[in-house]
C-alpha cells in the first residue's frame, strides 16, 4: 500500500508564500507509484488538507482529518514551512510526542540551526570558522559606536530567527545602523550583527538517506544586487553558477566540511550550508539551512540535476530512510 505522506507549507512567517512553492515542488515530483501526497497548509489560524478540491480541517490531537465522516491519517510527514513553526522544531516536537514521523531533522537539530548565534558558536568550538557576532536581544539598548569597534564596517545585521533575506541589511555607517536594527526585529526577538565577510559565496546542499550523507555539486551565488538579498534569491537577481568554477580540492574540503557539519549537528534528510570562500581557499560558514528552498527557482534543484539525478529519485532516498 502508498505510504500517505502530509507535505506541509506556510507556517508564521514572512516566508510562507516560499514555502508554498517548495511543496508544491515536492508534491509534484514525489512517486506517485510508491507514496501518495497530501498538500497540507499551517497557518496562524487554521490548519487544513488540500485533496481533490476540498479543504478539509486538521485534528491537532492526532493530525488526522475526516472524509465523508471517515478519519483519514499520515504515514509520515514531509516540513516544507520555512520559518516557524517548522523550520524551528516545534512541529517536529510535535511530531514526536504523537508519534508521526518526519523526514526532516529532529527538534532540537532544527532549533540549533534555526538560532544562528547559537548554531554558529556550537561549530566554533569544532572549528568550524564563522564571522565575528554580536546578539542583541528585544529590549536591550544596542551602542552602535560599540558594534563599530567590534565589528567594523561593512557588517550586516539580520533576523537571528528568520530566513529568505527578510529583514537583513548591510549597514555602511553608524547612522544606517538604528534602522537596520529596527528592520531586523520587524522580523524576531534577537537580532545577529555580522561582520563582513569578502570572498566567493558559495553553497553545498546535502541529503541524507539509509546508506548514508551526501553531498550535492556546490553552487556559486554571483548576486547582482549589493549582496544576496530576497530579490537575487527569488526575482532572477543573481547568477548561480552549478557545479561552482572552483578547484577540485576546494570542492572536496567544502563538501567535506559539510558533512561533518550535517553529522555534527545530527541533521536528516536536506539542507543546504552556506560559506564565503576567501582568495586561500579558506571556507567561512555563514549559516544552516535544515529546510532549504525547494521551489523552481531555488538553488538545491539545480545541484540535485547537476549530479544527474531526478528531484523524484532524492526525494524518494529521503524517505526510504524513514
Amino acid at each position: 500500500m502508498k505510504k500517505k505522506v502530509a507535505v506541509i507549507y506556510g507556517g508564521y512567517s514572512s516566508e510562507s508564500k516560499i514555502s508554498q512553492k517548495s511543496a508544491g515542488t515536492i508534491f509534484e515530483e514525489m512517486d506517485r507509484d510508491l507514496y501518495h501526497p497530501f498538500l497540507v497548509e499551517i497557518t496562524e489560524n487554521s490548519w487544513h488538507v488540500h485533496d481533490k478540491g476540498g479543504v478539509y480541517p486538521i485534528d491537532k490531537n492526532k493530525f488526522t482529518f475526516l472524509v465523508e465522516e471517515q478519519v483519514q491519517s499520515f504515514d509520515l510527514a514531509f516540513i516544507t514551512i520555512h520559518g516557524t513553526p517548522g523550520e524551528d522544531g516545534k512541529l517536529q516536537a510535535y511530531f514526536d510526542m504523537i508519534g508521526l514521523p518526519y523526514v526532516n531533522s529532529n527538534a532540537f537539530a532544527a532549533s540549533l540551526t534555526f538560532n544562528k548565534w547559537a548554531c554558529n558558536s556550537f561549530l566554533r568550538a569544532f572549528g568550524i570558522p564563522t564571522a565575528k557576532a554580536i546578539l542583541i536581544r528585544r529590549g536591550e539598548t544596542p551602542n552602535p559606536i560599540e558594534i563599530a569597534d567590534e565589528l567594523g564596517f561593512p557588517c550586516f545585521v539580520k533576523p537571528n530567527d528568520g530566513g529568505s533575506s527578510f529583514g537583513i541589511s548591510k549597514v555602511k555607517t553608524l547612522m544606517e545602523m538604528p534602522d537596520a536594527i529596527a528592520k531586523a526585529f520587524s522580523e524576531g526577538d534577537e537580532v545577529v550583527i555580522e561582520s563582513y565577510l569578502s570572498g566567493r559565496e558559495i553553497t553545498c546542499g546535502l541529503y541524507s538517506d539509509k546508506n548514508g550523507v551526501y553531498a550535492l555539486p556546490l553552487t556559486e551565488i554571483i548576486s547582482h544586487n549589493e549582496y544576496f538579498d530576497y530579490t537575487a534569491k527569488y526575482e532572477g537577481k543573481s547568477s548561480e553558477i552549478t557545479p561552482a568554477d572552483i578547484s577540485a580540492e576546494w570542492t572536496k574540503s567544502i563538501q567535506d566540511t559539510s558533512k561533518n557539519v550535517y553529522r555534527r549537528l545530527g541533521l536528516k534528510g536536506l539542507a543546504r550550508i552556506d560559506y564565503m570562500v576567501d582568495k586561500e581557499g579558506k571556507a567561512f560558514l555563514i549559516e544552516v539551512n535544515t529546510n532549504p528552498g525547494m521551489s523552481k527557482e531555488s538553488i538545491v534543484p539545480q545541484m540535485i540535476r547537476a549530479n544527474n539525478q531526478s528531484v523524484k529519485e532524492v526525494i524518494s532516498a529521503i524517505i526510504s530512510a524513514i
